[in-house]
């Protein structure tokens, strides 16, 4: 199958550039469009019982959490030579199972590319995120095993 638009989801783990190179190479091979994306969770949660929405830190950490991300990002690109070659996307979301499949359904990618850990069990076979993207992507998804 070949692919249009590949869109690898970036976690700045020490295992990122093996999952971001398997991600380049096929978009390399496909002649696909390549984009990068990392998703910063909210930090604000709301209590139920009543209770009104509290945050549990005020809203600066997500904004320097984004600054930050973006710099890794970039630093990530740099390290895979896709500088000028990939988008480059971090987003605020809720969860990151939602913020990778409402960037590949938003911007039509066809492939996701997230890394999974390798663990015993068959509930442990990938990873929470890799898990949810797997089972909620409107596309095909590769979970390189790291």
């Amino acid at each position: 199958m070949s692919y249009r638009h590949i869109l690898f989801a970036a976690d700045f783990s020490p295992d990122a550039l093996k999952v971001g190179e398997r991600a380049k190479n096929l978009a390399k091979l496909d002649g696909a469009r390549l984009s990068m994306i990392h998703v910063v969770e909210d930090m604000n949660i709301s209590l139920g019982g009543g209770y009104e929405l509290l945050p549990v830190l005020p809203e600066l950490p997500d904004a320097v959490l984004l600054s930050e991300s973006r710099a890794a990002l970039g630093e990530l690109a740099h390290k895979l030579d896709l500088t000028d070659r990939a988008d480059l996307w971090v987003v605020n979301a809720p969860s990151t199972k939602e913020g990778i499949l409402g960037a590949a359904k938003e911007h039509g990618a066809d492939l996701i590319v997230v890394g999974s850990h390798g663990r015993h069990g068959l509930a442990l076979l990938l990873g929470s995120t890799a898990n949810a993207v797997l089972h909620g992507a409107p596309c095909d998804v590769l979970a390189v095993r790291i």
